[in-house]
């Protein structure tokens, strides 16, 4: 498949797989047709690389076209089709800084190399069956993790889960179209008894059904990774002097925001990122909420409401020695009882004043804590970490099993569960298989498309489009 621009032929590509910059070492990767020969003519005993074997290293001197000496390098040599692209391929240690990483890359330009696209090396590995779509998108993801959850879901996809349970259901479907299609190509005579038709039709179904459900599981799991990828919005609030922000401090790790006895000493938000049970959070600590005729107070009163609004997940918390005002179960109830947003209620400075028995209204299940001495932290983000995923409907803790990791995944899955599911409606009905199969069909083609067994220049352009140079 030729794609737009250089993507899809076999020409020599290289590119920096290391970002340049002050290192011990540069690595630049090199790939396609005729790579340790062009190597060769700049590597200090070339002679040896063209019969070099696969996962071996030499070491030598890169060199001009005049015979200058550029840097000192180790090269690794992989062969076809044991490679990353499934092409004879290159990669070149020097040392860091930019001086010598850019002084091999001119003289690989000399060689005859260009530059890599944009993932242009995982486009190959595609191209030549290495990797999936599914597992090429996984590597973005992975480049992309900013926690350790987000990496375990990338790299559960890049070992395979995801093809092989999208592989597994199309083949359940396949079978299901095979015996929907012998039906509309031979005659009632020529395929055996009734009784035999309906059978078929009751195991049909059954395997339909079976792979409706575990589309839709799929499809579910989005959500949850989702969050580990992009994470959520929690914004810290209370009223004035409630411990906000000595809790932002805590779950932070570090002094950011200033604490004092003093009321309103935070006049507008502050933000910072955190992870918290492996999920990446945005964490807002805001002004208190009260009436203030501070004209600048009210401003930041003003926004810390605003951010109410966006946040995905609120930490509301009471002053455990002035006890829960009428504003506190106002402001809690708001949210609570339309059900606009997991809210977590918060009594604060335990050390001083013990939560009650029996807390009552909004506040039954309420936390207990000391953000000053970071007593009830623990409990405080496995509470984080439960309300954010419930809302995504997980349930039972995170598993190794299969999940989508991508939009373009989750609304391939989508549609292929649309179609299933249409299906599944008309033969119930017993509508004519002619208008069954099409769509039986079209689940199977959505399917192909997410591992890339039907896919078009345009689709891989774009998606490729998104990688780093030098993936």
């Amino acid at each position: 498949m030729k794609l737009a621009g250089s993507y899809g032929d076999d020409s020599p590509i290289a590119a920096f797989a290391s970002v340049p910059g002050r290192s011990a070492i540069t690595l630049i990767r090199c790939s396609g047709k005729g790579t340790p020969e062009l190597v060769a003519g700049i590597f200090s005993g070339g002679e040896r690389l063209p019969r070099a074997k696969g996962h071996t290293v030499l070491h030598g001197w890169i060199v001009s076209g005049s015979g200058e000496k550029i840097d000192e390098v180790l090269v690794s040599v992989f062969r076809a089709p044991k490679s990353y692209t499934g092409e004879d391929g290159i990669e070149i240690s020097c040392h860091g800084g930019n001086a010598a990483g850019n002084g091999v890359m001119a003289a690989l330009r000399s060689a005859g190399f260009r530059d890599a696209l944009p993932g242009e090396f995982t486009f190959r590995a595609f191209m030549n069956g290495k990797l999936d779509l599914t597992r090429c998108e996984s590597v973005l993801e992975l480049v992309s993790a900013e926690t350790d959850m987000a990496r375990r879901g990338a790299v559960n996809r890049l070992s395979g889960t995801l093809e092989t349970e999208i592989n597994s259901i199309k083949s359940t479907l396949v079978e299901v179209l095979a015996a929907a299609e012998i039906f509309l190509d031979y005659s009632e005579d020529e395929i055996g008894m009734d009784g035999e038709q309906d059978a078929g039709r009751l195991a049909g179904l059954h395997l339909a059904e079976s792979s409706l459900a575990r589309l839709k599981s799929l499809a579910d799991s989005w959500r949850r990774e989702r969050i580990y990828r992009e994470g959520i919005l929690a914004v810290i609030a209370g009223r004035p002097n409630a411990g906000k922000s000595s809790l932002f401090n805590l779950l932070l790790r570090e002094d950011r925001s200033i604490v004092t006895e003093v009321p309103g000493t935070t006049r507008d938000w502050i933000e910072a990122a955190v992870s918290i049970e492996g999920i990446p959070v945005r964490l807002v600590d805001t002004a208190g909420l009260r009436s203030s005729a501070d004209p600048v107070e009210a401003i930041g009163v003003e926004r810390s409401r605003g951010l109410l609004e966006d946040a995905d997940l609120i930490l509301y918390l009471i002053d455990g020695e002035r006890g829960i005002a009428g504003e506190d179960a106002a402001l809690v109830s708001e949210f609570v009882a339309a059900g606009r947003k997991p809210v977590i209620a918060i009594w604060n400075k335990t050390d001083v004043a013990p939560m009650p028995a029996t807390p009552a209204g909004p506040f039954v299940g309420m936390l207990g804590m000391s953000a000053k001495t970071g007593d009830g932290a623990a409990e405080l983000s496995a509470a984080i970490a439960g309300a954010v995923l419930a809302g995504a409907g997980e349930t039972g803790g995170r598993t190794e099993t299969a999940s989508v990791g991508t939009a373009r995944q989750k609304d391939l899955v989508e549609a292929a569960a649309a179609s299933v599911e249409e299906a599944l409606k008309l033969a119930r009905l017993q509508e004519p298989l002619d208008l069954i199969a099409p769509l039986l069909r079209d689940a199977v083609n959505l399917l192909g498309e997410i591992t890339g067994e039907v896919s078009t220049a345009d689709i891989l352009s774009e998606m490729f489009g998104r990688f780093c140079v030098g993936k």
